[in-house]
């Protein structure tokens, strides 16, 4: 009887003209309706999945999602007709396609805003309108030391009673209904900055509150690291000031590595109180670095920076020079003394210039100075303590005079604690164009001129070696200022001593090394495009060359485009 019941509904079945389909246990198709004669495979053996393009099973498999070709159905499970027997009807449903790409876009945006709540750097605390906790991030882990979790489920009164909180925030923001801030040290001991703002329905009532939390103590620490950081620029603000300015009065300018050294090792030493031996010859610029370093040094804040040419005064005079004289000490002396220079540098530093000049005698007492840190003045009966730091200089080889016996070995120790040597500008030609530049520009002011000098002197000063070494250069720089009427100055304007022999062919030195005779060639083909092209593009084309190369290159020799960029 049974078997003519389930006969007859599959013949039903055969006439219904909408989705039907009656499943295995196995989810083979056993038969369908009407509708699926053209669309489906006559083979019952099928599965579902092959059959159809798509087959997902939703609810227990009493509903299920799919589509053929074109087309997306739902299907409903209306009967088990037996124990391997299940009957399936189904819907077309064209706006499907459509809630599924919308429930997909809502499951996308909800997984962005759960990454963009979780991976807050502040604590994020979501409540409803009576204080329950709903969500919290990570953060708040970080802020409290308690675990998210814990929070979930949790009224902000449960919190407040214990400790974690100091008041609610939420409960203000309800009773306000406006947004609301404080500040307050939580449990943890931080100080935190608590904003509850409202959410409202669309009846206009409060449906949820979230509340960010912020740790202070990071923003704090920022603050105060801030602060650090714009006291130590300000310090080395002050520093380059200062640099600059001691830049300024002394004359200092270099370009070579050598003087770089120089400079890097007198600044390390500026605060040390070891004597200094400065070894160079004349003109080349000793008495600006031992101010230099006295201008560095502490000392410069307490004393002052005396000089004394020890081959200047005469040897009956440099005694009394050095270290004073007390009243009646001999005929024509001030009857109250008169304190040396050691006494007037006191707490500041002694520059001793020229010591290679010194007579024997006096050598012997100022070891003496040296060792014991104390003099004593011509008549006077009692030493005097001293704090002074020597600086000597000397164009003489010392070594050389003590062999000879000009000069007391034991001093020469005492002075050559840290020997500096400056080189003369023949050894270091790369300074020579920056120190014409910083003295033209110094005469230019001093005499009220605007004077230049043309590439070819430039070459020649760059070329010839100075005996006379900075200070001969500072003497031909101002004397071409004050004495030449043009503007441009240039080798006819020379006087005759410094006249080379062929006035128009390029200056050659006998000792130019390959790479001065390759610089020298390659600044004339420079001088040459400049002069006659307007742009650095337009030279680099001639030359074959890139621009960033022409570019450089003239920095290098400084020179300028005769047109505009």
């Amino acid at each position: 009887m049974n078997q003519v019941k389930q006969d007859s509904q599959l013949n039903l079945l055969k006439e219904w003209t909408f989705p039907a389909l009656i499943v295995d246990s196995a989810n083979r198709i056993k038969d369908w309706g009407n509708y699926f004669n053209q669309l489906l495979s006559q083979d019952g053996n099928n599965t579902l999945t092959e059959q159809f393009d798509e087959w997902q099973f939703l609810d227990n498999k009493r509903l299920a999602a799919a589509r053929l070709h074109d087309k997306r159905y739902l299907f409903l499970l209306m009967k088990q007709m037996d124990a391997d027997n299940i009957l399936y009807i189904g819907r077309e449903t064209e706006f499907l396609d459509d809630l599924l790409i919308d429930a997909h876009e809502t499951d996308k945006l909800n997984r962005a805003l759960d990454a963009i709540i979780e991976n807050s750097y502040d604590g994020i605390y979501i409540t409803d309108q009576d204080g329950i906790t709903l969500y919290t991030n990570s953060a708040i882990e970080r802020i409290t030391g308690i675990p998210k979790e814990y929070y979930i489920g949790k009224s902000v009164d449960q919190l407040i009673k214990r400790g974690i909180l100091n008041a609610s925030v939420t409960h203000k923001v309800v009773k306000l209904r406006r947004t609301v801030s404080v500040v307050q040290d939580n449990f943890a001991g931080k100080e935190t900055l608590i904003t509850g703002s409202p959410v409202f329905n669309a009846e206009g009532e409060i449906e949820q509150v979230v509340t960010n939390i912020r740790d202070l103590s990071d923003l704090n620490e920022l603050m105060h690291e801030l602060t650090k950081a714009n006291e130590l620029n300000n310090q080395y603000k002050q520093e380059i000031e200062k640099l600059r300015k001691i830049t300024s009065k002394d004359g200092v300018v270099f370009v070579s590595d050598k003087m770089k050294m120089i400079y890097e090792i007198a600044e390390r030493i500026s605060d040390i109180d070891a004597t200094v031996l400065i070894l160079g010859e004349t003109g080349v610029g000793k008495d600006v670095l031992a101010r230099n370093i006295y201008n560095r040094s502490i000392r410069s804040k307490k004393g002052d920076f005396i000089k004394i040419n020890c081959g200047a005064i005469p040897a009956d005079l440099l005694e009394s020079e050095l270290f004073g004289y007390e009243g009646g000490a001999f005929t024509g002396a001030n009857q109250k003394g008169k304190p040396g220079m050691f006494e007037l540098a006191e707490s500041g530093i002694l520059f001793l210039d020229e010591v290679g000049e010194l007579p024997l005698q006096l050598q012997v007492k100022l070891l003496r100075a040296l060792q014991e840190r104390e003099i004593q003045r011509i008549g006077g009966t009692k030493p005097k303590k001293i704090d002074v730091r020597i600086i000597a200089a000397t164009n003489r080889n010392l070594s050389e005079m003590v062999k000879s016996g000009d000069f007391r070995e034991d001093l020469f120790y005492r002075l050559n604690v840290i020997p500096i040597t400056i080189p003369p500008l023949r050894e270091r030609r790369e300074d020579i164009l920056a120190l014409t530049d910083l003295f033209l520009t110094k005469a230019n002011e001093q005499y009220k001129f605007s004077k230049e000098i043309d590439s070819r002197l430039k070459e020649y000063f760059y070329q010839h070696d100075w005996p006379g070494n900075v200070r001969e250069l500072i003497n031909i720089v101002e004397r071409l200022v004050v004495l030449t009427d043009n503007r441009i100055l240039s080798i006819n304007d020379l006087p005759e001593e410094y006249q080379p022999e062929n006035r128009n062919q390029p200056i050659l030195n006998a000792t130019l090394t390959l790479k001065e005779a390759v610089e020298r060639a390659e600044k004339e083909i420079l001088t040459k495009a400049a002069q006659t092209y307007q742009t650095t593009y337009e030279i680099a084309e001639a030359l074959e060359s890139s621009q960033a190369t022409i570019v450089r290159k003239l920095k290098k020799y400084r020179l300028k485009v005769s047109g505009k960029e």
